[in-house]
């Protein structure tokens, strides 16, 4: 066992979040060794707690996006609110944000604000659309931001375009946002000072969107919608087997296609057919291509047509389910999950991405209550009991 600190050990963050995409953000930074103290409406709380109750009672979402951190309620529309907030702030090395475009310039937390008060804090700003322009004010949620950015124009069948299934625009904001504030902490170990990170889900998507985006720009022609398949390869898509199963498979080059059609495919003949013998002419011939491909896996179990395609050197996959992603046996083989404590009990989560040999493992903390924290966090800032109290009677705290 490493006894090692983590990398942002010492590192304290406070975050006024909501949602996903600054938890998701802080979440990385927490699971990496910092200290996240999580400011919530005492009124509820951050929103996403009601999304659902799918995780014995609590919320997917948050529980996903909010292990170990400190929570306190704190009603930030009061002046004692925000008194509490700043003296919080004065020992702090992070601020992450994403309120609604304004909100925190108006409660004077916006990232240029808050640089200026405290030199050698870092401070992220998490917009929809950015602070400036048409559409600096236009509600953002994941979904809205998919259509803006154009990925749901080329996620789904020729006939329907469909949004990703998972919150990609948040997500996409979260890492840049996590990755900015990593950027920002190295250079203040070389400046001194922090300064601002300005990240919005718009830029965030877009950038994840260069390969369409440049394709169209410099070729003309946007990339159709082409489901599981792709839109310049084949045979590139899933096929059904015998046992119910989908199997997907994608051939890179002709010396493929011809170990394909010969060891899995059972028709050696068709590796010098002009109709399949390149890759352009299977393209042409998408249609007849995927129908030979069809057929011949559909007489096999799935077991058995991955068995083929791998001993044929051919790329392949399971087209999995969610509750078959959750016992796939790589991340079991590869001791990938952990529990982590909950108000509702432990709850299974994976390991994060990020791994540091030789290091210590990643700090899976506590998903928290609601203002959870509250009275150890004020005490810790010198308050009186009475004082507490007070500021719980008079709705500020929670």
């Amino acid at each position: 066992m490493s006894i090692d600190p983590l990398p942002l050990d010492g590192i304290t963050v406070i975050a006024v979040e909501q949602a996903v995409s600054a938890p998701f953000a802080t979440r990385q930074l927490a699971d990496l060794g910092a200290r996240v103290i999580k400011v919530e409406r005492p009124d509820g709380g951050d929103f996403a707690r009601g999304y659902d109750t799918t995780a014995k009672g609590l919320a997917s979402h948050f529980v996903w996006a909010n292990r170990g951190k400190e929570s306190i309620a704190l009603d930030l529309k009061e002046p004692r609110g925000r008194e509490v907030l700043e003296r919080l702030l004065a020992d702090a090395d992070v601020f992450v944000q994403n309120l609604a475009q304004g909100a925190a310039a108006r409660l004077g937390l916006d990232a240029a604000a808050l640089c200026a008060r405290y030199p050698r804090l870092v401070a992220v700003d998490i917009s929809g659309y950015g602070p400036e322009g048409p559409y600096a004010h236009k509600r953002a949620y994941d979904m809205l931001v998919q259509c803006e950015a154009g990925l749901v124009s080329v996620t789904g069948t020729p006939e329907q375009p469909v949004k990703a299934g998972i919150p990609a625009a948040d997500i996409a904001a979260a890492m840049y946002a996590f990755s900015g504030v990593l950027a920002a902490l190295l250079r203040r170990g070389v400046t001194g000072r922090g300064g601002p990170v300005e990240v919005s889900m718009l830029d965030a998507l877009a950038e994840w969107m260069g390969h369409p985006l440049h394709h169209t720009m410099h070729g003309g022609q946007q990339p159709g919608r082409t489901g599981l398949a792709h839109a310049v390869i084949a045979p590139y898509d899933a096929f059904r087997t015998a046992d119910g199963g989908r199997v997907l498979l994608s051939v890179q080059n002709d010396r493929e296609w011809r170990r394909l059609a010969g060891q899995v495919l059972e028709r050696p003949e068709l590796a010098a057919d002009p109709q399949f013998a390149t890759n352009a002419a299977r393209t042409a011939h998408r249609a007849e291509t995927d129908g030979v491909v069809g057929r011949a896996l559909a007489a096999l179990d799935a077991d058995e047509a991955l068995r083929r395609l791998e001993a044929a050197g051919i790329a392949c996959a399971r087209l999995n389910s969610v509750p078959e992603l959750a016992e796939h046996p790589q991340l079991a083989a590869r001791d990938r999950w952990r529990e982590v404590d909950s108000p509702a009990g432990p709850l299974r989560a994976l390991l994060p991405p990020i791994g540091l040999p030789g290091g210590p493992e990643a700090r899976m903390g506590a998903v928290p209550a609601l203002g959870e924290h509250t009275d150890a966090l004020l005490r810790a800032l010198g308050m009186s009991d009475a004082q507490v109290t007070a500021l719980r009677r008079d709705g500020v705290i929670a």
